[in-house]
């Protein structure tokens, strides 16, 4: 099993991620989905570079796109795309098939074993998911729906590739140069389909700082756990987003939380437990601090 220091600073970036939610439909109604992904990256990128005054080279410039564009690029875009047209429970649960995605990942891309805990703690963490976030009467977008899917598996990719890869630089490093490489990618991408961004209020500006302060301390912490974690461990984790999210919104937006969503959240943390407990702890693989 992995040690507690290394999956409780991991655990903490999606359960600030599970804010994301609250911030976008109560501060950012109606934002252009691709510009408010764009603004939230390259910003968060590009002052993580003034900090770390280092840029890629050699190989690690390609793969610092590749990485972007899977772990930001397409999965930011297709996350806000999902989270504007589907009801956020319906969204949230078909996101949650990413941990059951980068099971079968590992073991194409990296040889790893797939076992019967993992996958069985990646379905118990959906089935959870779905008791936790499904409403009866939610009409489903296709698009939407196909949104959500291809960005669990854009991001779940992008966590398998990041292990193989193993850069020889720090999570701050590392960090740095995929937020800015997602954020570039996602640059013209907005500017060509989406609408003008309204003015900001203050409501609104607030939402995008508080976007891009997190997503830089928080991704910082999610890769330094992809070095530390095996990959089913680490993307298990992802189901403390939906669970951060209910919790969130039963304590300020006066949410109501059933039964069946106490049994959710439940599973959810007895599917992170299973999946903990299947994974063996990560070689020395760890990035280097600087």
């Amino acid at each position: 099993m992995p040690n507690a220091s290394d999956i409780l600073p991991t655990a903490l970036a999606p359960m600030v991620w599970g804010s994301t939610y609250i911030v976008a439909t109560e501060l950012l109604p109606g934002a252009p989905p691709l510009s408010v992904a764009a603004i939230r990256a390259l910003p968060a990128g590009l002052i993580l570079l003034l900090l770390v005054r280092r840029l890629p080279k050699g190989e690690w410039l390609w793969r610092s796109f590749v990485l972007g564009a899977l772990n930001f690029t397409v999965f930011w875009a297709l996350l806000f795309v999902a989270a504007y047209r589907l009801p956020g429970g319906i969204a949230a649960t078909v996101g949650a098939v990413q941990p059951l995605i980068v099971v079968f990942a590992a073991g194409a891309v990296l040889g790893m074993q797939v076992t019967i805990r993992a996958v069985l703690a990646a379905v118990m963490g959906m089935a959870g998911v779905a008791l936790l976030v499904l409403q009866g009467g939610a009409a489903p977008d296709m698009t939407g729906m196909a949104a959500a899917l291809g960005g669990a598996v854009s991001m779940a990719f992008g966590t398998v590739l990041t292990r193989k890869w193993q850069p020889p630089v720090s999570a701050l490093v590392l960090t740095a140069w995929q937020l800015t490489a997602g954020g570039l990618l996602l640059l013209p991408l907005a500017l060509l389909l989406d609408p003008p961004i309204p003015t900001p209020d203050s409501a609104s500006a607030m939402g995008m700082a508080y976007l891009i302060l997190f997503t830089a301390v928080t991704y910082i912490l999610w890769f330094r756990g992809v070095a530390r974690l095996q990959p089913a461990a680490l993307s298990s984790l992802g189901f403390l987003s939906p669970l951060t999210a209910i919790l969130l919104g039963w304590v300020f937006l006066g949410q109501s939380l059933s039964l069946l969503q106490a049994i959710g959240a439940a599973v959810v943390i007895a599917s992170i437990w299973l999946s903990q407990q299947s994974a063996p702890t990560a070689k020395a693989a760890t990035l280097p601090v600087r």
